[in-house]
């Protein structure tokens, strides 16, 4: 909804009635901290005038409101949303988080470009603006086995695409130090635009050289201390808060006035029943000012920090000229969004009907065949047995050891102790490969969870007491084409489908919102402690120090790893 740069004069300047116009509001001014009484003159899809008093086609009362820059998603994985891009859109722009740069390196481990390009394909028709940035690390391990295989020469022709920004995540630190070659070739290819940065507990003069890559920001800080020195080192630091990984807490020493220019947020991986029950970007701004955090500071991480990290240099600002970007609040403490403007354009549900579908990918994309329980047996040796320790929270696992008990000539479970099987089956149908190990943390007493979503490479992981109900739970992955199934004694007790490409549904939020509750609800019925045993299921397969990977090749001791988070 752009308008010529001729009317924009004149509206700005009062000549002629701006299209739109909030009155009797204040604006929050993110260069010097007031708030400032004024309307605020919209034309087409940009800001036109502040601090005056102007006429309207269109006139909106705002009174007792204050108006902000939209917010902006610095990291995510919309697949993680467990819905499609345009499901995505209507979920969390209410919120107001009007810019959303999205890595789909979940479904083009699964899907290849073919992933890609339903992103791309998808960015063009949402309201609120995704930017994607293009996969760097498919597959992401060689220790997995994923469904496609990304070298540069497959990202090049989607290098100058009008939604992409630049290189996302690169994880594999290791291969950025010691030089691998296919790193390199990527690194090459994007060095004069946007390289996204993942480097978790990497410090001293192994991170200045990753960052002598070119590569400019990282989400996986966990400590405050780790966050100043990659930001004294010219990092920009997206603060993460996820379902999963939350570091804001963690991260509020440096959320200063001082650092504000090198902060911005992101989550990563959130749910639609996370985001249903505390909110989006929302929840870190409200949950960051309840912990005295000044607002300046964290308004300043949700819109114009963020968008100076990431070269979008239209948005971020309630000023003339700026793209109209806008979150109406009733505080700035509560950030509850009262109005939200997308490039000009009132947020309703009749806007969100005006988009094209785009044809969803990837609907049989879960080929493991068959799953006999025998095929989750451990032969009993003596010794200690290796055991993945979860720890609540986080992304990051635990190498643990313990003596485990026999179960005839098997390993045994060990309730006792909260150790149970866990398994990774390959479904992409490459090898059929099919790994078991243990696992505590979880807190099941009985039956199984499984999951095709499963980071990165997105194969069956299933983690159960009995074998039988893991075989049914893994089974039943395969008829629903891929998703989360509860088992217990023998009976589906929960299922959510996700079968675009075993990562996201085909229904509505709200639809997957409620489902994900029973879910929930299902797996607690098993005994399970983590508030989010599906996601915590996802990320199991991850290789991070320190960390014991299973992988559908094997259980693996990884810890010079440390690519994936």
């Amino acid at each position: 909804m752009s308008a010529s740069l001729s009317d924009r004069i004149d509206q700005g300047t009062g000549r002629v009635a701006a299209d739109i116009v909030l009155k009797n509001g204040r604006f929050f001014d993110l260069v010097t901290g007031e708030c400032i009484e004024s309307d605020i003159a919209l034309c087409g899809d940009r800001i036109v005038g502040t601090c005056g008093s102007y006429q309207g086609v269109e006139e909106i009362d705002i009174s007792g409101c204050i108006v902000v820059p939209g917010f902006i998603d610095t990291h995510l994985h919309i697949e993680s949303s467990l819905v499609t891009p345009h499901e995505f859109d209507r979920c969390v722009l209410p919120y107001g988080v009007t810019t959303a740069i999205c890595d789909p390196h979940e479904i083009a481990n699964v899907l290849g470009t073919e992933g890609i390009e339903f992103f791309l394909d998808s960015a063009r028709e949402t309201i609120m603006d995704i930017r994607v940035q293009l996969s760097s690390c498919v597959p992401a391990t060689h220790l997995e086995t994923s469904g496609a295989n990304l070298p540069i020469e497959t990202l090049l022709p989607y290098r100058d695409h009008e939604k992409v920004i630049g290189l996302a995540e690169f994880m594999n630190f290791p291969g950025v130090i010691h030089k691998d070659p296919v790193c390199l070739a990527k690194l090459e290819a994007f060095q004069d635009g946007h390289i996204d940065g993942h480097a978790p507990l990497l410090r001293g003069l192994d991170l200045n050289g990753y960052l002598s890559a070119g590569i400019r920001t990282d989400h996986e800080c966990t400590t405050a201390e780790e966050a100043l020195e990659k930001i004294r080192k010219g990092m920009h630091i997206l603060v993460r808060e996820g379902s999963v990984s939350k570091d804001l807490h963690a991260l509020m020493p440096i959320l200063t006035e001082r650092l504000s220019p090198f902060l911005a947020l992101c989550t990563d991986d959130r749910n639609p029943l996370d985001i249903a029950e505390e909110g989006h970007l929302d929840y870190m701004i409200r949950e960051a000012i309840a912990h005295s955090v000044d607002p300046l500071v964290v308004y300043r991480a949700a819109s114009i920090s963020a968008a100076r990290a990431f070269g979008l240099r239209d948005r971020g600002l309630v000023a003339p000229g700026w793209r109209a970007d806008l979150v109406v609040l009733e505080s700035l403490e509560t950030c509850k969004a009262q109005m939200v403007f997308s490039g000009g354009r009132r947020v309703t549900d009749a806007l969100f009907a005006t988009r094209r579908p785009v044809a969803p990918v990837g609907l049989d994309s879960v080929r493991a065949g068959h799953i006999h329980a025998a095929a989750f047996a451990v032969p009993y040796t003596e010794g200690e047995t290796s055991v993945i320790g979860v720890l609540p929270g986080k992304i990051i696992t635990e190498h643990r050891r313990f003596q485990l008990p026999a179960d005839g000539n098997q390993t045994g479970v060990d309730l006792g102790r909260d150790i149970i099987k866990v398994a990774v089956i390959e479904r992409h149908g490459v090898n059929g490969n099919h790994a078991n190990g243990f696992v505590q943390g979880f807190g099941l007493r009985t039956g199984a969870i499984a999951s095709t979503v499963g980071h990165d490479s997105h194969n069956i992981c299933v983690v159960g007491v009995d074998p039988d109900d893991m075989a049914l739970a893994a089974n039943r992955l395969g008829e629903i084409k891929g998703g989360f199934v509860v088992v217990e004694n023998g009976v589906v007790t929960g299922e959510i489908a996700l079968p675009v490409a075993g990562l996201m549904s085909l229904e509505p939020y709200e639809s997957v919102r409620d489902t994900l509750h029973h879910l929930r609800q299902a797996a607690f019925a098993l005994g399970a402690t983590l508030q989010e045993p599906f996601l915590q299921l996802a990320f199991l397969p991850l290789p991070v120090i320190p960390h014991l990977k299973i992988s559908d090749k094997g259980l693996v001791d990884v810890d010079r790893f440390m690519l994936i988070g």
